[in-house]
């Protein structure tokens, strides 16, 4: 296969692997509306997505055995990464709406600006704090968004703020963590930690079969399959095209939350969620992250 066409056949699984992250929205969205609890929805995210990548490690052999420090790092991303994200992406999409959420998850390129120093010891330039003012302006404007089926309240917007500090984990931790095992281990274990982190808290509940089918292509589907094939097309194309393509995400979340649930920004939260999301691309092509580090943020196959 010669380089154009690996490009393009990346990008066309990058795309595909964006498509079914957007599906979360209205799958969420639809078990809500069936009376599953957000913390019940995220439960089984976690531990269906999490069984799929264990039976994938074990039939691949993809096994290791990790030092204490690799161990106590994969409890911490399953805290992150895994609890605290799923739970607050599922929350910020029923106190706000799916538009919303979405957009604001994809704050995650500011916070790891922000927290990159703490954590990694990496100093950020100052085009990356131009790129966090953006966002910060971006969310200030989405906050004021005043469209149909969109609630930018207070908790709505912290539960999403919170979701894209979770995803940015991703970015934080995969970097130190994919060196000893790989991608396939780390969402094997941390998925299924994740999911024993959130049952404590899970308010368990009859649900007609419609909902568990709806779960089961969360998990299989916008889980399992979107994070193999955003890392089979992290192999074939480049990381800053993939970066593009990748924040069709939240694009399609909007679309079909418009076409699904009439959800609208209104002018002036699609301003806003448009310069949240070029910041995030912006961001994204500036650092040109190594495939491998790249590929941590989502699961390279």
């Amino acid at each position: 296969m010669n380089e154009a066409k690996s490009e393009t056949v990346g990008l066309t699984l990058v795309l595909a692997a964006a498509t079914l992250w957007g599906l979360l929205g209205p799958f969420g969205a639809a078990l809500l509306a069936l009376g599953v609890d957000p913390v019940e929805i995220a439960f089984w995210r976690a531990l269906f997505g999490g069984g799929a990548f264990l039976a994938h490690g074990l039939a691949t052999r993809r096994w290791v055995p990790l030092p204490r420090a690799a161990l106590v790092g994969t409890l911490g991303f399953a805290a992150l990464g895994v609890s605290l994200f799923y739970v607050a992406l599922i929350r910020a999409i029923d106190l706000g709406g799916i538009s919303l959420a979405f957009v604001l998850l994809y704050t995650a390129p500011a916070w790891v600006t922000l927290l990159a120093g703490p954590v990694l010891g990496e100093r950020a330039g100052r085009a990356q704090w131009a790129l966090v003012g953006g966002s910060i302006v971006g969310v200030t404007l989405v906050s004021l968004a005043r469209g149909e089926g969109i609630d930018p309240s207070p908790a709505a917007l912290a539960w999403g703020l919170t979701a894209g500090l979770g995803y940015a984990s991703y970015y934080l931790w995969g970097k130190r963590l994919l060196v000893r095992q790989s991608p396939i281990q780390l969402y094997g274990l941390a998925l299924s930690l994740g999911a024993l982190g959130i049952a404590p808290f899970v308010e368990f509940g009859p649900k007609p079969p419609a909902a568990w089918a709806l779960l089961a292509a969360v998990a299989l589907l916008s889980t399992y399959l979107a994070y193999l094939l955003y890392g089979l097309g992290l192999r074939r194309a480049s990381a800053s095209r993939s970066v593009l393509v990748a924040t069709v995400e939240p694009i399609v979340a909007g679309m079909l939350a418009w076409a699904l649930f009439g959800e609208r920004l209104g002018a002036v939260g699609l301003t806003g969620a448009g310069l949240v999301l070029a910041c995030a691309a912006a961001s994204g092509i500036r650092v040109r992250a190594p495939r491998t580090v790249a590929a941590a943020t989502r699961g390279d196959a």
